[in-house]
């Protein structure tokens, strides 16, 4: 008989297990493998949001502008630097989408390396981070350089250590690959880059919220994520980005951004003929603040300062480490492979297993309430937001893509 832990004993004695609780549709029987791609809501957002109906915008109108709105960039922008990103104040601003500011960023880090003439980024990377990196290689006369990595991995030392070189203005990688769940050694990679004089830029989407971040320890130059997955902002909800201030600060190399508009002038109410940028990281931003789309990511915020980043990582490894085991235990039978990291320290909040019929699966899943999401080749991934997800939803969802599997094999 195995003495082996039971979802429920796990849950029971999961120390932020009544996190849980605070989060809309929990208290329903459906399973959700996605929050690494969309979080739920928390309850107390609904309410704010109406509130803010009422109150802010229905009660104060153009008044609330001067009263708080447009400096919530900033002020948001510091607090998730202090709860999710290891950042100091006056490095870090919500606005746009993750798209528009890794655009910016990297055309800013490309004009701080004159005469350069390489982006370094690997195959595996996101999309929209290769298609940015493509067009502003075009634009600017850049070549990229490309790593070919492990599709079940990611970006090693050894591998950047043989791509960058003098050439190199920028290297372009994500602390968590989206597809393996590969964690990157972001202190080593960046001093790799930094010893062959190029900047770096992480895409924290996968890791802010989940993995604890040190980007000022780290000496990260440059960093862009989004704010709906395991920071629960909503649909839609604006990015973030990082500068670090010694960038923003450099007078002999100022810090430019392209998309220069009124909200990221020096004066933004001068309404004059010519640009100039704010100082400091105002000068990120463009137009009008998105204050609807941060207030759920204020209340994420919140929460998760209360439960602590080392206390969410816990939870997060537990998590991945029982979907690995119970996995391999439940569907390895069928042939399915588990295509993550297994060393958890190399592993961020999701976990991939590939099998040719996934999506398949993936479709029959989505329509008995169990949702997790496809990614090709044959990857079912199970994302699992820390402080809204269950053991005992880990078990129940696997035990259904048993289910699936057997019924598509019969």
């Amino acid at each position: 008989m195995s003495t082996a832990p039971t979802a429920a004993d796990l849950d029971a004695a999961d120390p932020l297990a009544a996190y849980r609780d605070r989060f809309v549709g929990t208290e329903t029987p459906l399973v959700y493998f996605d929050g690494n791609s969309l979080g739920r809501p928390l309850r107390v957002t609904g309410p704010r949001l109406a509130r803010f109906v009422d109150q802010e915008w229905g009660g104060r109108l153009i008044r609330g502008w001067d009263e708080d709105w447009l400096s919530l960039p900033e002020r948001i922008g510091d607090e998730l630097g202090r709860v999710c990103l290891g950042a100091a104040p006056g490095q870090s601003v919500i606005g746009d989408s993750t798209t528009v500011l890794l655009y910016k960023l990297v055309r800013a880090a490309v004009a701080l390396r004159p005469g350069r003439t390489e982006i370094v980024l690997d195959r595996d990377n996101f999309p929209t981070d290769r298609y940015v990196a493509q067009g502003v290689a075009a634009e600017c006369g850049l070549t990229l350089r490309w790593i070919d990595v492990d599709p079940a991995g990611g970006v090693e030392a050894a591998q950047l250590e043989e791509a960058v070189g003098e050439r190199t203005a920028l290297v372009l990688l994500s602390h968590v690959a989206y597809r393996s769940a590969w964690l990157a050694d972001a202190p080593r990679l960046t001093r790799i880059a930094h010893d062959a004089g190029a900047l770096v830029l992480w895409d924290l989407c996968h890791s802010a919220g989940a993995v604890p971040l040190a980007l000022d320890a780290w000496d990260v130059d440059l960093a862009v994520g989004c704010t709906y997955k395991y920071l629960n902002g909503g649909p839609g909800a604006p990015a973030f980005a990082y500068v670090a201030r010694r960038l923003l600060e450099d007078p002999a190399q100022p810090f430019v951004q392209p998309v220069q508009g009124w909200i990221g002038a020096a004066d933004s109410f001068a309404m004059g003929p010519d640009y100039r940028p704010a100082p400091g990281i105002r000068r990120v931003l463009s137009g009008t603040p998105p204050v609807v789309g941060m207030l759920a990511l204020q209340d994420m915020l919140a929460l998760l300062g209360e439960a602590g980043a080392e206390a969410v990582r816990a939870k997060s490894v537990a998590l991945t480490s029982y979907a690995v085991t119970r996995a391999e235990e439940r569907l390895g039978d069928l042939g399915v492979r588990l295509v993550s990291p297994r060393d958890p320290e190399r592993r961020g909040g999701h976990v991939t297993l590939a099998h040719p019929l996934m999506r398949e699966v993936t479709e029959r899943l989505w329509r008995r309430d169990v949702i997790p999401d496809h990614r090709e080749p044959h990857g079912l991934r199970v994302g699992l937001s820390p402080l809204s997800t269950s053991f005992a939803e880990v078990e129940s969802g696997l035990e259904a893509v048993r289910h699936e599997l057997d019924d598509l094999r019969a």
